[in-house]
Order: structure tokens, then sequence, then C-alpha cells
């Protein structure tokens, strides 16, 4: 008996993997019973329910991935510059589509990270760097010119952009509406700037600037896996309004990944930490209304840095 493709994803049956991510959205919009008091309606966009790094990553490495096929570019080898779920996805997807993956990553990044790679059969190649800067990219960049390998570079490449457009902030937009909201105050973490980018320009051109964006980097003095300083220059940032940035600690952040895991019982990684933190920060400037955080993804591939926390609890 045949059954039709919705019934299949109703059924939740997959053909393939690609099919368990592009059939598998929108991912869940979860309100957050902890922060939701006092007038604040507060939700999380759960972008961990992604299948290959668990991370909001998927979709722009997909959608990288499609738009080099379909303009016609034989994809036999990449390279990319990562530190974590960027080469996870780019890593689980080359393995589905037949093609090598080299990962490029700075001295930081976490152990759990560099294993997963393995696991999936990337090559890793551990750099001096302290952080993907402009001069590692572009030393990728170049590498693969050299040695014949594709550089999708999801630092300047718009299929990163346009994949959140088509898809993630119609998603919360869609999402809200079934809930009878509309989104006041939206709040995300800034790395190549795809993602938060993406949702100013939905947002405010539907409803202007009655909907604020906030942007979340790491303090002067910290790192934070997925995110990164305005002094990168990441490449669609500039290009939106974005109503405010806020500066969040590493310390900060594994704080608040651990007050979500205590009070909604979710694990998400620091990324989702550090904009937990930012909502706290701004919230009463902001007001009541209807917020909705980011969670770009899990905290699986944090334990080595929990462990650092809880021995005495946060």
């Amino acid at each position: 008996m045949y059954v039709s493709t919705e019934k299949r994803v109703l059924l939740r049956v997959f053909l393939d993997p690609i099919d368990l991510l592009v059939n598998n959205w929108p991912t869940p919009l979860l309100k957050l019973r902890s922060l939701s008091k006092s007038g604040y309606d507060v939700w999380a966009k759960l972008e961990f329910y992604n299948p290959f790094s668990r991370s909001i990553k998927d979709r722009p490495v997909w959608n990288m991935i499609r738009d080099a096929m379909e303009k016609g570019r034989v994809l036999k080898v990449l390279y990319e510059a990562t530190s974590g779920n960027v080469g996870i996805a780019m890593a689980s997807l080359s393995n589905i589509y037949g093609i090598k993956f080299r990962a490029y990553i700075p001295k930081p990044t976490p152990k759990t990270t560099e294993v997963l790679l393995k696991v999936l059969s990337a090559e890793v190649v551990s750099t001096d760097h302290q952080t993907i800067d402009q001069d590692m990219i572009s030393m990728v960049s170049k590498l693969a010119d050299m040695e014949g390998a594709t550089n999708l570079n999801q630092y300047i490449n718009d299929a990163n952009y346009e994949v959140h457009l088509k898809y993630t902030a119609r998603e919360i937009d869609e999402q809200l509406k079934a809930v009878g909201k509309k989104p006041d105050v939206i709040i995300a973490g800034i790395g190549t700037s795809g993602h938060i980018a993406t949702l100013s320009t939905y947002f405010k051109d539907k409803y202007g600037d009655e909907v604020k964006v906030i942007g979340v980097q790491p303090s002067p003095s910290s790192s934070i896996p997925g995110i990164k300083r305005l002094e990168t220059r990441p490449k669609w940032f500039f290009k939106v309004k974005v109503d405010e940035v806020i500066d969040v600690s590493r310390d900060e952040a594994v704080r608040e990944s651990i007050s979500i895991a205590r009070s909604e019982g979710i694990l998400i990684g620091l990324s989702s930490g550090a904009v937990t933190r930012a909502f706290k920060i701004i919230k009463d400037k902001y007001e009541p209304g209807t917020y909705v955080l980011i969670f770009p993804g899990d905290g699986f591939k944090y334990v080595e840095i929990f462990k650092e926390y809880i021995g005495g609890g946060p």
C-alpha cells in the first residue's frame, strides 16, 4: 500500500538522512516556563532537533552543499575552517554525499568535537589559531585552491543566509501565529551572522521596528563556542538592523546553560546559555511581551566544561 509523503512524515518515517533533515522541519518552539513570568512570554527555538550536528548549522551546511551541486560544482573534497557544529554537520553530510572532508580547527576547540569529527571520518587539522579569524579563513581558502579542494566558506557563502530566510525565520513566524502571538523581541547569538541577519530581515520587513532584534557576543575576555565578537566582521550583520548587542562572559553562559537544564530539563549548549543570559540582562529595558530565544545547539559537546562547574554546584 502506498503511503503519501505527508503521512510518512506524520508517522515519523523517513526514507533517507536528507529526508530526515528537511522533512523534520520545523524544529520545535518551546515555551520556557521558568522564564515566562510577570507578563514575559518566553519561547525557545530548539535548533538541536536537527539530526546531524544537533544544531542550527545543519541548515546552512545542507544548503551550501545543495547550492554548489545545483550550480554544477564537482564536490570531491571539502576543506572548512570550523570550531564545532559546522564541522560535524559537514562531516555527516559529506558521508551521505560521498565527499571527503578536512576540518581545520582552532586551538580551543573542545576535545569532544574533535573526537566526533574523527568518528565521522573527517580529517582533522589542528591549528595554532585561538579563534577563527580572517587570517585562518583565508589560509583554508588558499589551501583549498592550491590542493584542488572546495572551500564552501560558511563565513561568506550566501546560501548560509538564504536558508534561514526561507525556513528558520518563517517557521518561527508561523509557530507563533499558531498560538496567537507575534514576537516583540528576538535574541540570537552572533557567529557567521547568518541566522541573526535573516531574523532581522524577515521580521523587520514584516513588522517594522515593533520587533526588536538583540545580538549576543562573548565579552572581550571570553570565548564561547559558536558565537564571535563583531571585530571578526561577520558578513551579513552589518547589512541589517540589530537593535542592540549584549556582551556575555563564558562563565555566565555556562551557568545559564546549567540553570536551564535544572529548571526546564533540557540540555542546551553554551551559545544557548549566552542567549538566556542576554534575555535576563535586557528584559527590564524592553518590558513584558513575547520573547524568542534562539537555542542553536545542545549541551552534550560541553560535558568537559560543565564538569568544572558542578563540583560545588553553580
